[in-house]
């Protein structure tokens, strides 16, 4: 395996993404850190994937664009089960988004709680997404993994339409129009399933809206809903994997079977976001956004039926001051959420009992300031420094008297330094020192077991970073390595239910190198990434068992991506893709794994024009070794439960069509 990583290395390196087909990697903006500077200015690891990278794979999911980064990895548990590891993140994820920031269009999308429903989005819903790994505190508060920084809505005039067909029994329907400033985004997906019990339909909705009340003013707004439903099928022991990948979990001693209990997610969210930017002057400027947001959520389960109701509001306000040779940024963010968990007993997906009932006041705070030094010789000196407050109070109304909990992380203080060296225009290196720290989420302290956790401590830690990224002509290239020392890491745990609890885990010492590289030709493009990742514990016991020196479960050591894009015609495209992940670890202990696998994925598309109309045709296949893997594994599950298998070979074919809404003579 080795010698296939060097070959890859060296015959189809990386690319770091164009935002469309004729940018420069050179010249691509980022906004991470409120840069706003191209990728060679910025000292940061950061990896942007837009609509051309998404091009390359079916429009049914961001998954495949997104691991092709290095560094990330986007799981699947089911259809519409999704997990986001960056870095390691993912450790104490047993599913959804957590210990990761996200913005949508500079708004936050987080919630309070400290979850992230990524699953509300469709594909079409980003123009663009835009990945900090490692700790970003300093300005974007709570978090060790990174942040994500999406982007939506920004189109020009005219309409679109899709459908998309595909094995399982795959159906994506996609429109969108936009107009003097506006956009309208419609799509409807439905899938099957390879497993057993693994149905998903999902409908998103959304409004984008653009004025400029002024010369120097701009407003934007922007509405987002989504309905999502989605089978849950359990995980399997490596016999049952063996025996019959396709399977749900079946009845097990004292707990029913994952079809009989109609375990699934019922889950609806809109959210709505205002955001206003100023220029005074040349010196002066200010972003400012507020936000409100519900999510609704039911959740059979083979242990119980818990129902969550989720309304939570906020706000961020950047000021920005910038002559010359100093940028400064100073602001804050603000968020607010008025939670409740209830927990009932389930009969065949039917609540009944009542088991306990919660109300949860979470609420964040952070101020920060991050001035920026540009001095002659090419150097760039930033140092960020953030103040952060976190306060969730819990009360059980279901007993008497009610039972109050309140978990406070005050005054944290995260600071980042960075500095760089360009060496001219298209080439740089960068140090980064930065310290991250997450609390635990509502998630954790009342976690699926509905037994709140008193003991749960904050994780922290300091990230020391290197890189360099540059290019020449059609060589493009992105190095980054890293050391990471997290304490109080939290990690999560599973019992004989299936039930999910958390614990801090001492320390842990994660290490890596992650890198891109491109090679452009005038029809051809070469691109790849390659992770190397050596995550272990450190001064972990547990009761009797002392896990020092173990490697952290769910992160392979060595990870591949490549491809080749080709223009065969002007209008006829060929894309190739290839993924490696290595084998990983599936418990604390080490004692079990799962298998290393291989992916191969190919998309032809054919473009056609009609008096204006643009109609393209596509086609592709999925996993076309056929391989068998599983792409989103239960860590730590009681009973060897670890297993989710990905579906086997697939294909797929639809057609786009677009165009202005006033067509020229």
């Amino acid at each position: 395996m080795r010698t296939t990583i060097l070959m890859l290395l060296l015959s189809a390196p990386v690319a770091a993404y164009a935002q469309d087909d004729t940018t420069r990697l050179s010249e691509v903006t980022v906004q991470g850190y409120g840069q706003q500077r191209v990728l060679t200015e910025v000292p940061a690891a950061i990896n942007y994937t837009g609509r051309r990278d998404m091009l390359r794979f079916a429009p049914t999911s961001i998954l495949p664009a997104v691991n092709s980064m290095p560094g990330v990895r986007m799981e699947e548990r089911s259809p519409g089960s999704y997990r986001l590891n960056i870095r390691g993140s993912s450790l104490r994820s047993p599913f959804g988004v957590r210990n990761v920031k996200m913005y949508y269009n500079g708004i936050p999308f987080t919630d309070p709680g400290g979850n992230t429903y990524l699953n509300q989005f469709g594909a079409g819903s980003f123009s663009g997404l835009e990945v900090l790994k490692g700790p970003g505190s300093s300005l974007y508060g709570a978090g060790t993994g990174g942040v994500v920084l999406a982007g939506g809505g920004q189109a020009d005039d005219g309409f679109s339409a899709g459908y998309t067909s595909g094995s399982f029994g795959s159906h994506l329907v996609q429109a969108s129009a936009a107009a003097a400033g506006q956009r309208v985004y419609y799509s409807w997906q439905e899938h099957n399933g390879y497993r057993q019990h693994t149905y998903m339909q999902r409908t998103v909705a959304g409004w984008s809206g653009h004025w400029r009340p002024s010369a120097k003013g701009e407003l934007e707004a922007h509405v987002l809903y989504g309905n999502l439903q989605y089978q849950t099928p359990g995980g399997l022991t490596p016999e049952q994997y063996a025996a019959n990948p396709r399977q749900a979990r079946p009845a097990a001693g004292a707990f029913p079977s994952a079809e009989s209990s109609k375990a699934a997610i019922y889950q609806q969210t809109i959210w709505g976001g205002l955001q206003y930017r100023h220029v005074w002057n040349d010196q002066w400027r200010n972003a400012t956004s507020v936000y409100g947001a519900y999510s609704n959520v039911k959740n059979p389960t083979i242990r119980n039926y818990e129902q969550r109701s989720e309304p939570h509001f906020g706000g961020r306000t950047v000021f920005t001051y910038h002559r010359q040779w100093l940028k400064v940024l100073a602001g804050g963010e603000f968020q607010q959420g008025y939670f409740n968990t209830a927990v009932h007993g389930n009969k065949a997906g039917v609540k009944d009992t009542l088991q306990t009932d919660d109300d949860i006041n979470n609420r964040n705070i952070s101020l920060f300031l991050q001035p920026e030094l540009t001095l002659p010789g090419g150097w760039i000196i930033s140092a960020g420094l953030s103040l952060n407050n976190t306060r969730m109070h819990f009360a059980r109304q279901s007993v008497r008297p009610v039972f109050h909990f309140t978990s406070r992380y005050n005054n944290e203080w995260a600071p980042r330094f960075a500095v760089m060296k360009k060496f001219h225009p298209a080439a740089n290196v960068y140090a980064v020192v930065s310290k991250g720290f997450s609390p635990p989420t509502v998630a954790e302290v009342l976690p699926s077991t509905s037994i709140i956790n008193t003991t749960l401590q904050a994780e922290k830690g300091w990230n020391y970073e290197l890189g360099a990224r540059g290019g020449a002509g059609p060589f493009w290239y992105d190095v980054s390595l890293f050391c990471f020392g997290l304490n109080n890491a939290i990690v999560q745990r599973r019992d004989a239910g299936g039930a999910d609890y958390f614990e801090n885990a001492g320390a842990t010492v994660q290490q890596g190198i992650e890198t891109f590289f491109a090679y452009t030709l005038s029809r051809v493009k070469l691109r790849g990434a390659y992770t190397f990742h050596h995550f272990r514990y450190k001064d972990f016991v547990q009761v009797d068992k002392n896990y020092d020196g173990k490697t952290l479960p769910g992160t392979p050591k060595h990870a591949v991506a490549a491809g080749v894009d080709v223009t065969i015609a002007k209008r006829l495209l060929f894309f190739a893709t290839y993924t490696y992940n290595d084998d990983l670890f599936l418990n604390d202990a080490n004692t079990d794994k799962a298998a290393a696998f291989h992916l191969l994925g190919c998309k032809a598309q054919y473009t056609h024009d009609f008096r204006g109309i643009s109609v393209a045709f596509h086609a592709g296949a999925e996993n076309l070794l056929d391989a068998k893997y599983s792409l989103g594994n239960d860590i730590n599950a009681a009973g060897r439960r670890y297993f989710n298998a990905a579906a086997c070979r697939s294909w797929y074919a639809g057609l786009t069509v677009q165009g202005p809404f006033s067509r020229k003579e």
